[in-house]
């Protein structure tokens, strides 16, 4: 059995991880941490866990005293790097679905997040948990940056595109919005029932931080640089991304059959029908990135819709799609789940 530990378990990406992974039967959580929550029942704080476990929430300085083999870090940006090195050192595999290794250039990092890197030797060694473009080194990684929520959708949208050298690469745009869950769950006005609900807006515009992880995926797709604007918004939705991205083809193509052989073989990315467009409904509660390309009236304009749940394949669903391939497991275990509809 593998052991499975959490640290920083007690906000929405903490939560989604248990749901995910309390049922699967190849794996074991025994070890989960929340600072604030210390002593406190798991399914005291989370009542949709009860019968699934009895942990409690330990203090996560003794993380590296227990016996896991894998542990996530569903913390706040400035967390796991604090602590990933003793981790390693012991031999224990690391998932971290928080911004600390995504970038690879530190200054870069450091300028976008505003604190100083504790672990900067360790960003190299990192490998970006994008399973459609890099499976085969996730297989064999001790450490795996996971995707932010944002970034999965607007690379996985762009990649066939990028690849083949399709599109003018100095003009992309991403017009990306999420649902609330995409703040977490501290206490924030910003995100209050009145505050969001029946309201919409875009935030982050004069510079996301997620911008720079997206334009060094883009650029490694394409090999070489590219120019993204990059703008969010808030929906008065719980959970959910839809972004819409553009880009100026360089000739005319068959967009609907390169999308589709693209993705043929990608168990979590479906390409609609032509003509269909993704809702966020569609994939609410589960690890799918639904996509559709179209060139509105035959323009030389390319517009790719994709959507997904930001919690799952946006955080822990992706980071487990990740664990399997480093663990040897099927990459598709315990990910299975249909989308929760209405």
């Amino acid at each position: 059995m593998i052991n499975i530990g959490i640290i920083g378990g007690s906000g929405y990406t903490g939560v989604e991880l248990l749901r995910l992974l309390l049922p699967r039967t190849d794996v074991h959580v025994n070890f989960i941490s929340s600072r604030a929550n210390t002593g406190t029942r798991v399914d005291a704080m989370f009542a949709s866990l009860r019968g699934y476990t009895d942990l409690a929430f330990s203090d996560p300085d003794i993380v590296a005293s227990a016996e896991c083999d894998l542990v996530f870090f569903a913390t706040p940006n400035g967390t796991a790097m604090q602590q990933a090195a003793v981790l390693l050192e012991r031999g224990i595999k690391i998932v971290d679905l928080s911004a600390d290794f995504r970038i690879k250039d530190v200054n870069v990092w450091e300028k976008w997040y505003g604190m100083q890197h504790a672990s900067p030797s360790l960003i190299e060694q990192a490998v970006y948990g994008l399973p459609e473009i890099h499976r085969s080194a996730i297989k064999n990684a001790q450490l795996v940056a996971n995707p932010g929520c944002y970034p999965t959708t607007v690379q996985l949208g762009f990649l066939p595109l990028l690849e083949k050298n399709l599109v003018h690469t100095d003009s992309l745009i991403a017009d990306a919005k999420s649902g609330v869950t995409g703040a977490g769950r501290g206490a924030n006005v910003a995100m209050l029932l009145a505050e969001a609900g029946d309201n919409f807006k875009a935030y982050g515009v004069a510079g996301h931080r997620h911008l720079p992880e997206i334009e060094q995926g883009l650029a490694q797709i394409n090999g070489g640089p590219v120019s993204l604007t990059f703008t969010p918004h808030l929906l008065p939705l719980i959970r959910g991304i839809h972004s819409t991205l553009y880009a100026k083809l360089k000739a005319p193509l068959d967009l609907q059959a390169l999308y589709e052989e693209r993705f043929s073989d990608e168990a979590f990315v479906d390409v609609l029908p032509e003509g269909v467009f993704p809702e966020t409904r569609t994939v609410r509660g589960t690890n799918f990135c639904r996509l559709s390309v179209c060139q509105p009236q035959g323009r030389d304009t390319v517009v790719i819709m994709a959507v997904e749940d930001n919690l799952v394949k946006g955080a822990a669903g992706q980071a487990i799609q990740n664990m399997n391939l480093m663990l040897g497991f099927d990459e598709s275990a315990g990910l299975q789940q249909p989308a929760l509809l209405p």
